[in-house]
């Protein structure tokens, strides 16, 4: 008997770092524009290329891209050490979100720098 079951417990094991999966929300998102994301609800994952041409204040940056501009916030460590200035292409995997004053914004979860 405890052979079977220290058999089940194996298989169990193994099988379930087989078979794992993410089932979270994609942090990824669709790509998209400031046009589109200014519109998405909140909460939407949307990955968006362009430039971050001002530094607002603390946090916040203004983001623009080819359709607008959007305020995001950019905590420290996902700048990751990077020099990253106005003319400078990047990608930004951010969430949509909204402010008190209803002011819609973006909350970057990751940036990177576009060649």
């Amino acid at each position: 008997m405890k052979i079977y079951a220290s058999l089940l417990i194996g298989f169990l094991v193994l099988s379930s770092t087989a078979f794992a999966q993410f089932t979270g929300p994609s942090a990824t998102g669709r790509i998209s524009t400031v046009t589109e994301a200014r519109s998405a609800p909140v909460d939407t994952y949307v990955t968006l290329t362009g430039n971050i041409v001002a530094h607002l204040r603390e946090d916040y940056y203004t983001f623009r891209d080819q359709t607008g501009e959007v305020r995001v916030e950019i905590e420290p460590e996902v700048w990751r050490d990077q020099k990253i200035g106005p003319d400078t292409k990047v990608r930004l995997v951010a969430e949509v979100d909204r402010n008190a004053a209803g002011t819609i914004y973006l909350w970057v979860d990751s940036l990177q720098i576009v060649d």
